[in-house]
């Protein structure tokens, strides 16, 4: 298994976080370190672009697609929310590999820390699993 991970710089204390337990997870679960790809894009909103680019490469078998945005006083979290999951759902729908959502949209940047192996549990470890599951699943579909 080949899997890329995008992963946006913008509130980076929590996608590093759970950048750091999608590796691991991917590692723990049989894929080499030679085998995950990370980039790094300034925001969210740029997750999908990241992402595009990574999914035309057709080096990888899938992707995650990790940022955090949490809400401000302005509209600005709804737009950036809505536009970031219509791109990956449409380069989902696009069909070329799985791209896994990973864009945590949360009111407090303490309900994103507790995302990230805190109370409501380790997101970025669900990422993982779920690339795997999902290549798992596109490549019962190849042969």
């Amino acid at each position: 298994m080949r899997v890329g991970i995008v992963v946006s710089e913008w509130n980076n204390q929590i996608t590093d976080r759970l950048l750091e337990s999608a590796v691991n997870t991917l590692i723990a679960n049989g894929v080499s370190p030679t085998s995950i790809t990370v980039r790094r894009v300034p925001g969210s909103f740029e997750l999908v672009y990241g992402a595009s680019l990574m999914a035309k490469s057709g080096y990888v078998d899938a992707i995650i697609a990790i940022g955090c945005v949490v809400r401000g006083d302005t509209p600005h979290f709804d737009y950036i929310c809505q536009g970031t999951t219509q791109g990956l759902t449409t380069l989902n729908a696009q069909g070329q590999i799985p791209i896994i959502n990973g864009l945590l949209t949360v009111n407090t940047m303490e309900q994103a820390e507790a995302r990230t192996g805190g109370s409501v549990g380790d997101k970025g470890k669900e990422f993982a699993l779920t690339a795997i599951k999902m290549i798992d699943y596109a490549w019962q579909f190849q042969k």
